[in-house]
């Protein structure tokens, strides 16, 4: 409602300005005065316009006052200072439009492509996978449609590099270390089955175990080296037992990292796959392209000799001087000069499948089925009728701050190739990594010196198989969660208490990955995660939780108490001290689709984390000053009861949004 108030604000500024001063503003700002005596919003309008018109500030907000105050919902304008405009709405009137659920539209047309997730399929997944598919599963929610906002048409895609060195390095475990062979990988494959140890899990000690084998003996390293390398060829290549070892470990991995997800709340529509990038020669018709367009080189001399290689983005930026007629020394490589394509590379063609600019889709196949929808992923040649996803018209990509100057690259590619459209659309979602408290990891069983005692986090490492496996962790937070739920609410039915402790401990996880900027290192501590007070997930379920026990003991609906509010006459229900507090929920309330847009605009979740927390701070607050459920004045007592809804209602949204559900109890 507060959006809804504020365009029409904007909208009636801009008009007077052209009306009365034939001036433009690129950017008119309409913001929250710090304080709510100077009202709900104010502009400073007049000291932007104060150089043009040769006016003081304040002669100008004089000028524009009595207009502005006749702009619906304003009940007036005030000038403070040298000249800022403070707007006050007209509170009642907000009120009722608010009651009735009446909010910004926020969405649009378009398909949007949010990957994330992008976890390599040769071991268990860790807490630092869970921050990029936590962030980016919050995102996909913000994006979609829902019951609140119209959105926009969303795939949500877990890229899986099941050619890569990490499953190179695996295969090796498996075949060098424990001299198997495809027989012996499919027995050992049936026998985990049967005695139901996880795949995922036997493979983060072997694959901390060959890290430590490549660099053991010196005097073998290098055929080592050799063996990885030629492993990881017959993977790219396919049609061989090596090929297929890496087959069956990266799909049984796989499966494992969805369930793994699953238990989250985290889901995906598509699980494009490298392989098929490869072997549908994605890369050879993005090549020709680049070839075509002048983009990609043939390097002749220098230290890229015979190399493919694109002119980075960054060079004139940074000052890199070219040599007339020399090699751009500064120059991406995107094939190495034996033949094998790069990271970027791959990513190109990747990339241009996604806006559908390749001329090439992927085969579909069904792989994983959710309650509601079926998860696809990429083969040759796949299934029919199958969707498509590589038609998007903006994208998001959840990956870590190491790869800022890929995605650059990949960004800066299709620029050059005269997509520049495609690539101001192309988000990359950043994040610094996650690491643990030294509390946590003493707790997981780790061993710190005393040096790592002093550190703010400790760094984990899946090569040297060090970190708290995700399902581990999630596993640690709900039987934490549960104690509690036991304590507090012994009378529960067993089901209702692993219930409401799944919730808590699933939603404490969640807000904690989430209520940090998206480029601050997190120190994870399950402890602090937990905290029923504070910024914390707990904290603002329990606010929800408190307010629907209100019209549980009122014996009055939420729905009931906000239709109640047509009923009331609230002039002068919501002016003075008390009547303020009250107002002070609804305002906050009211912005919701404010913060949701600002929060897609900058692709920064933790903006809807912070709003969730102060939201259930003024519940709080407001809860304590307020003694609803003995208020004597029938109609006080429903409009206390219809700001207990509000409240809910819009903090159950926005949990919503960032995946937390809110429990029975708590």
């Amino acid at each position: 409602m507060y959006r809804i108030l504020q365009l029409q604000l904007q909208t009636r500024i801009e008009a007077l300005l052209m009306e009365r001063y034939e001036i433009a503003l690129a950017n008119l700002v309409v913001e929250l005065p710090p304080k709510i005596e100077f009202g709900e919003m104010a502009s400073p309008v007049a000291f932007e316009l104060a150089k043009r018109l040769k006016k003081a500030p304040r002669a100008i907000a004089q000028e524009l006052q009595a207009a502005l105050a006749e702009t619906p919902g304003v009940a007036s304008v005030e000038i403070a200072g040298a000249g800022y405009l403070n707007v006050k709405l007209d509170r009642a009137a907000m009120v009722e439009r608010m009651a009735a659920d009446e909010h910004a539209v926020v969405g649009g047309g378009g398909f949007r492509l949010v990957e994330h997730t992008s976890i390599n399929p040769n071991k268990a997944a860790h807490v630092g996978h869970l921050r990029n598919a936590i962030l980016g599963d919050s995102f996909a929610r913000m994006l979609k449609k829902d019951e609140y906002k119209p959105g926009w048409e969303t795939g949500v895609q877990n890229y899986i590099d099941n050619t890569g060195v990490q499953v190179a390095d695996i295969v090796v475990a498996i075949t060098a270390l424990k001299g198997m062979s495809l027989d012996d990988v499919r027995g050992w494959l049936s026998d985990l089955i049967e005695t139901n140890t996880r795949l995922d899990y036997a493979c983060w000690d072997l694959y901390a175990a060959v890290s430590l084998w490549y660099e053991a003996d010196p005097s073998q390293a290098a055929a080592r080296k050799q063996l990885r390398l030629d492993t990881l060829h017959a993977i790219e290549a396919g049609g061989n037992d090596t090929a297929e070892i890496a087959e069956a470990i990266a799909s049984g991995v796989l499966r494992r990292h969805l369930e793994t997800m699953e238990r989250l709340g985290i889901e995906y529509d598509f699980l494009p796959r490298e392989s098929e990038i490869l072997h549908l020669h994605f890369w050879e018709t993005a090549r020709a392209l680049m070839v075509e367009k002048g983009v990609l080189y043939l390097e002749t001399a220098g230290k890229n000799k015979d190399c493919w290689v694109m002119r980075r983005a960054i060079s004139e930026a940074a000052g890199v001087e070219l040599v007339e007629g020399g090699p751009d020394e500064d120059a991406k490589i995107l094939v190495r000069s034996n033949g094998t394509v790069t990271y970027v590379g791959k990513d190109i063609a990747y990339h241009l499948w996604k806006y559908g600019l390749l001329g090439k889709d992927f085969g579909y196949a069904k792989f994983h089925e959710y309650a509601t929808h079926a998860c696809w992923i990429s083969t040759v040649h796949g299934e029919d009728p199958h969707p498509s996803y590589g038609h998007a018209d903006a994208i998001y990509n959840v990956i870590d701050s190491r790869q800022d100057d890929p995605q650059t690259q990949v960004k800066e590619a299709l620029r050059a190739l005269g997509y520049a459209a495609e690539a101001d659309r192309y988000t990359h979602l950043n994040y610094a990594f996650v690491g643990l408290t030294a509390r946590t990891a003493e707790d997981l069983g780790y061993v710190l010196s005393e040096e790592d005692k002093a550190r703010n986090f400790i760094e984990v490492s899946g090569r040297k198989g060090f970190g708290v496996k995700a399902d581990d962790l999630i596993d640690r937070m709900i039987a934490a969660a549960r104690k509690e739920v036991d304590a507090r609410h012994p009378e529960l039915e067993e089901i209702e208490r692993a219930e409401i402790a799944e919730a808590i401990g699933v939603g404490s996880l969640r807000f904690f990955l989430l209520r940090f900027t998206r480029n601050t290192i997190i120190a994870f501590d399950y402890q602090d995660a937990l905290a029923f007070d504070g910024e914390t997930g707990p904290y603002a379920q329990y606010a929800a939780v408190r307010a629907a026990n209100i019209f549980r003991k009122a014996g009055v609906s939420a729905e009931d108490a906000l239709a109640g509010v047509a009923l009331l006459d609230l002039a002068g229900m919501l002016e003075g001290e008390e009547g303020t507090s009250v107002w002070e929920v609804w305002l906050t309330a009211s912005r919701l689709s404010l913060v949701l847009e600002q929060a897609i605009a900058a692709a920064e979740p933790a903006m809807l984390a912070r709003y969730a927390f102060v939201l259930a701070q003024q519940f709080n607050n407001f809860y304590h000053r307020h003694h609803i459920l003995t208020e004597t004045d029938e109609a006080r007592k429903m409009l206390l009861l219809a700001t207990a809804a509000v409240a809910r209602r819009e903090l159950v949204r926005v949990l919503g949004w960032l995946g937390i559900r809110v429990p029975s109890a708590m």
